[in-house]
């Protein structure tokens, strides 16, 4: 409940049984300035409705399809294991799936505590953890990206003709799971490395408009002075270069040193500073306030104060495209800091804290949403649905890097808002991976060895 408050109604005709233990933990929790504690009062306010539509005792219906709520206060005297701690909640949770089994009714628990999941197997009783807001594992989360094979003859008619187009009849792909040659099951704005079935130097690349492949229009610009080094960065500047009107949500997942941050920063100065007449006010900023190590303590200061430890790689990115990556002498590297201050007084650059977009309504912003695999589902949930018209939003980070105590790579805001906007035709989204790491030679070994 604390993680999903609407979990009660996703078990479809079963009986969901609720140990009157939960609503004591719920409880504790209501009174946090938090996620958890939203979660809390917001699950309180499902059952004071429930509450209404019958005894909560005896059960009340919970859905069209049959589902039954229920609030359990028996099963005081089930046995435990004699040194389990009968006044922990936990146990006391363990002790209503025994007493509803022992009865003969057919119990699962749902919990997303690893541990109670273990101890429930001591007691030889089926565990699950709540899937409903869960994605897959890395290695089968969507990537935006694919690569497919056609004959020479395809792909020559492809580049003769910069209108036209590939039917995706004629692709195939290769299956590595049953070592096969198969039709590809593409989805809409997937890329696609289009390779030839005769000729090994011979190749394409596209993006899958849900009828066929279709050219890349951006992939020889070079948005404020960055050139593509790779196919992924490739595919991420096609994303960025179009409008918000085509594409007003981007997806970029992947190692640290794939330039993700960077080139979102980079087109976005193109856009505000270099393209006539301008299509966004301003590059807006955001990043969940989660740290990478133990807290130091409250920062003082304002909101812009509090969140500038958090920017540090903003400004680190924003300096290396101010200054192309050379080695600089004292004076300029003084000159390129006040460059880069500037960007932040004009308000061309803005940096905001990610708890207070809730409510806004934002109008041509180009809006960088960083390090999201810290962030919860109802987070990402709550930042894409912001932007009003003219306004594109760009997320970005790295599943396998999560700080947050309580999130994983399969319940992190950033794969969930993949997996759920996959498909999408507003949605363009490019996983970049361990090859295409170009901050130094030691990250490109790092990301792939750790």
């Amino acid at each position: 409940m604390l993680h999903s408050p609407h979990a009660v109604y996703a078990f479809e005709d079963n009986v969901v049984v609720i140990p009157e233990v939960v609503l004591e933990e719920l409880d504790r929790f209501k009174a946090e300035a938090s996620d958890r504690g939203a979660s809390s009062r917001e699950s309180s306010r499902i059952f004071d409705r429930l509450r209404t539509c019958g005894n909560l005792l005896a059960g009340v219906p919970l859905n069209e399809q049959g589902g039954i709520l229920r609030i359990e206060t028996n099963h005081l005297d089930t046995c435990l294991p004699p040194y389990w701690d009968r006044s922990k909640p936990d146990n006391r949770i363990l002790q209503v799936c025994r007493g509803l089994a022992e009865k003969g009714c057919p119990t699962i628990l749902v919990s997303r505590d690893t541990n109670m999941r273990v101890k429930a197997t001591i007691l030889n009783l089926p565990a699950e953890d709540y899937r409903n807001e869960k994605v897959p594992s890395i290695e089968n989360q969507y990537t935006g990206r694919g690569e497919v094979y056609a004959s020479s003859k395809a792909i020559d008619a492809f580049h003769a003709d910069d209108h036209g187009g590939i039917d995706p009849a004629v692709l195939t792909e290769y299956n590595s799971v049953t070592q096969g040659i198969q039709a590809p099951a593409l989805e809409v704005n997937q890329f696609l490395l289009i390779r030839s079935t005769d000729n090994d130097r011979h190749n394409a690349l596209g993006r899958f408009d849900g009828e066929k492949v279709v050219h890349l229009h951006y992939h020889n610009r070079n948005p404020f002075g960055v050139v593509p080094r790779n196919i992924g960065q490739v595919f991420m500047q096609e994303c960025l270069m179009l409008s918000a009107e085509e594409a007003p949500l981007c997806i970029f997942k992947g190692p640290a040193g794939t330039a993700k941050t960077f080139y979102a920063l980079a087109v976005g100065l193109h856009k505000c500073l270099e393209q006539r007449p301008r299509q966004y006010h301003h590059v807006l900023i955001c990043r969940p306030n989660v740290p990478m190590d133990e807290e130091i303590g409250f920062l003082p200061g304002t909101e812009k104060e509090k969140i500038d430890p958090y920017m540090r790689a903003v400004r680190d990115n924003l300096f290396i495209l101010m200054s192309g990556n050379a080695p600089k002498e004292p004076k300029e590297v003084e000159q390129l800091e006040e460059t880069v201050q500037m960007l932040f007084d004009q308000h061309t650059i803005r940096t905001e804290a990610l708890a207070y977009q809730r409510g806004r309504s934002l109008q041509q912003y180009w809006m960088i949403l960083d390090e999201m695999q810290n962030s919860t589902p109802r987070q990402a949930k709550g930042v894409i649905t912001r932007p009003g018209l003219g306004t594109k939003i760009i997320l970005l980070g790295d599943p396998s890097q999560i700080d947050h105590p309580y999130l994983d790579s399969r319940t992190n805001g950033l794969s969930f808002a993949s997996e759920k906007m996959r498909g999408s035709h507003l949605c363009y989204q490019v996983t970049l991976t361990h090859e295409e790491c170009e901050r130094s030679p030691l990250a490109t070994e790092a990301a792939f060895r750790l």
